[in-house]
């Protein structure tokens, strides 16, 4: 699946966009894989509560089933403005 991250998680973790494969259930379980990955990985996704992710493009929670899924973004919560 292609994943996508956005403003300051593309920024710590150093990429725009990658393609991962995975065996991950759910959001909260890639986001595992991810972390124990490397640091930079543990760090953006240290404060679950400051992300939010899109399946599909379709806003979803982190304890969201990950079957059929092609794209993942994770991204901070947007502001008006």
């Amino acid at each position: 699946m292609e994943v996508l991250y956005f403003a300051w998680v593309r920024e710590r973790i150093g990429l725009p966009r990658e393609t991962v494969t995975t065996e991950a259930a759910t959001v909260a379980d890639l986001v595992a894989e991810l972390s124990a990955r490397e640091d930079r990985y543990a760090l953006a996704f240290s404060d679950l509560s400051v992300l939010r992710v899109a399946l599909d493009q379709d806003l979803s929670d982190f304890s969201a089933p990950l079957d059929g899924v092609r794209e993942v973004a994770f991204f901070p919560p947007m502001t008006g403005g």
